[in-house]
């Protein structure tokens, strides 16, 4: 340490030897946790373990009070919290006991698993989810050692949090830290590792590297019929992942009989009305109308709408992109007065859930207006 942070280290050991119980013990959790943000939120949820007369706010309160820890003020629709400077943290970790730090390592794993509930994919779970994500990695990395598989599937949730929220450049090398991982501790052949490989694939997709992205997609495809079997459910998402490759190359004589079997695959062992059967007749759909066979694709999108309002309620994104890809069906065969409250409804759903500047919004605003604009309207 420098000689100004053995002063600071001076000043706050006094301070933490002043602050009750229960504060000391927060801030040996926090010390746990990454150097981000915590959000208020967790505040609110109990340590598994803890008695329950014990008080978050007031032990935060007591940390505030000696400046251990600082506000952090919620801006562009961000979680309110507080935040530990790493030294002090790395401090609080250093002054532990041996035996206390296990302890405090346990109750803070326990406390960000108990409070970190949602699905990346699902945008009405991120303001809970997004603030803890790093604390979870953080955790795991700490307690496990940084090459653990279960430090892949942090890293891997990570990265399908900061896609979702757009944050795309900052998936790609966490998804392909996770798959260095989980092929180093499994092997190359584990299913495990198909996860990896479609998340890198997919990163690979969207930003165009498309000859990169299909070995991996076959590859993926290849280990899951080898391990599950040839109709396993995953086998029919592999071969979803590969037929949405050969369409964007255009090879669009070969996507249909891909996307068929996988179909196939879902309806027989997921069920008829499950919300992945629903992806399927979608996709099917689109590629049938990318190749103006609109009679055959309008039936499949009603059917993949009415699933997915069954399965998620009927104001859920999924249902506005199910809402938008059938207003835009019947917008391309001049039934504007059908798509129009199609799409309407699907604006409205977006606007709620996603707000209103995120791209699908956007991008279904577009839409609405260009309809309009061809049936004479104004907004």
């Amino acid at each position: 340490m420098t000689g100004s942070e053995r002063t600071l280290a001076t000043t706050w050991a006094t301070s933490v030897a002043q602050v009750t119980e229960q504060s000391r013990a927060l801030l040996e959790r926090l010390a746990f946790l990454a150097p981000d943000p915590v959000p208020d939120s967790l505040l609110d949820v109990a340590v598994p373990g803890e008695t329950p007369e014990h008080d978050a706010y007031e032990a935060r309160a007591g940390l505030f009070a000696y400046s251990l820890i600082a506000r952090v003020t919620a801006e562009d629709g961000g979680a309110p919290g507080f935040v530990l400077h790493r030294l002090v943290q790395d401090f609080a970790y250093r002054a532990m006991p041996d035996e206390r730090r296990a302890q405090a390592l346990r109750e803070a794993l326990d406390w960000v698993n108990e409070a970190f509930v949602g699905d990346a994919d699902d945008v009405r779970t991120w303001p809970v989810i997004d603030p803890l994500a790093p604390h979870a990695l953080a955790i795991d990395e700490k307690s496990l050692g940084p090459d653990h598989p279960n430090v892949a599937i942090r890293l891997n949730n990570l990265g399908r949090l900061l896609q979702a929220t757009n944050g795309l450049a900052e998936a790609e090398p966490l998804y392909r830290r996770a798959l260095e991982i989980w092929e180093k501790s499994l092997g190359v052949e584990h299913p495990q590792v198909t996860t990896g490989l479609n998340n890198v694939a997919g990163r690979f997709r969207a930003t165009d590297r498309l000859a990169k992205a299909e070995p991996l997609y076959r590859r993926a495809l290849e280990i899951l019929e080898k391990s599950l079997g040839s109709d396993h459910p995953q086998v029919a998402t592999g071969l979803n992942n590969l037929a949405q490759l050969l369409q964007a190359t255009n090879r669009l004589a070969d996507v249909e009989p891909v996307m068929r079997r996988a179909l196939k695959i879902w309806e027989k062992s997921l069920g008829s009305d499950h919300p992945q059967v629903a992806t399927g007749l979608n996709n099917l759909a689109l590629l049938l109308q990318a190749t103006n066979r609109l009679a055959e694709a309008e039936p499949l999108m009603r059917r993949a709408l009415a699933i997915d309002e069954k399965s998620y309620g009927s104001n859920h994104p999924k249902v506005a992109n199910r809402l938008n890809s059938l207003a835009a069906l019947l917008y391309s065969t001049n039934r504007l007065a059908e798509a129009e409250p199609l799409m309407r409804g699907a604006l409205a759903i977006c606007e709620t859930s996603l707000g209103p500047d995120h791209p699908n919004t956007v991008s279904v605003r577009e839409n609405l207006a260009a309809l309009l604009a061809a049936r004479g309207q104004g907004a």
